[in-house]
């Protein structure tokens, strides 16, 4: 926002409140018309929201804890407290696909293309899955990374080259795609562990929140 600019308060408002899971909410994301939302529960369930009627239009049941949601233009992939990461047709309400990792699906993210889904689990891996071939491309650890929580979110830079994660020791890992190898470890700075990360569009920053709400602003990445 430029300088003497002030902002619209229609849109520093709450706009919409949705209702319908009976289990915590632990992920929605727009999809890619930004008039429908797609959420994921505890509950075991995925549901369609329309932004325009302000209702639910679909109810599909996952079989098992949603943590983690990520959308293309025709289809939802959800991650999930089975190990699995499930692709689902919203038009026929149906699930494609399943792949099963070795640890719960704590996150999921997609490069810029949609081309590659990065994935976190419980077993303390990271991995890119070839979105073409259904294979995974690469798998990434480091000697210390644990992931402290089902919930715990991993990202991909916004050129694709680096992979960011936080860990239950209160550290940042960075890996560089292209290597295969980490690029760096940010430690020192959090008392807790790193639950989410977040890059800036630039690629420049990167913002890290802990369990205890304490977060921090990264530079030169």
């Amino acid at each position: 926002m430029g300088r003497g600019q002030s902002a619209d308060p229609s849109l520093t408002c709450l706009q919409h409140t949705l209702t319908g899971h009976s289990g915590k909410v632990l992920s929605a994301r727009f999809l890619l018309d930004n008039t429908r939302i797609v959420s994921g529960s505890y509950d075991r369930t995925l549901k369609l929201w329309d932004l325009r009627s302000k209702v639910c239009i679909k109810t599909v049941f996952a079989g098992s804890s949603c943590n983690d949601i990520v959308c293309t233009e025709q289809c939802v992939m959800s991650g999930h407290f089975d190990k699995k990461v499930r692709f689902w047709d919203i038009r026929a309400e149906s699930i494609v696909k399943e792949l099963e990792l070795l640890g719960r699906v704590t996150s999921l993210d997609l490069n810029h293309d949609r081309t590659e889904l990065l994935t976190c689990s419980r077993d303390d891996l990271v991995k890119i899955i070839d979105l073409r071939t259904d294979a995974i491309r690469q798998t990434f650890s480091a000697q210390g990374f644990k992931c402290g929580a089902d919930w715990t979110r991993v990202t991909f830079s916004p050129d694709g080259v680096y992979v960011a994660g936080g860990s239950a020791d209160g550290a940042l890992y960075v890996w560089n795609v292209l290597t295969g190898k980490l690029d760096r470890t940010l430690d020192r700075n959090h008392n807790s562990a790193i639950n989410s990360v977040s890059w800036s569009p630039s690629g420049t920053y990167v913002a890290s929140v802990e369990r205890g709400s304490k977060t921090i602003l990264w530079s030169d990445m």
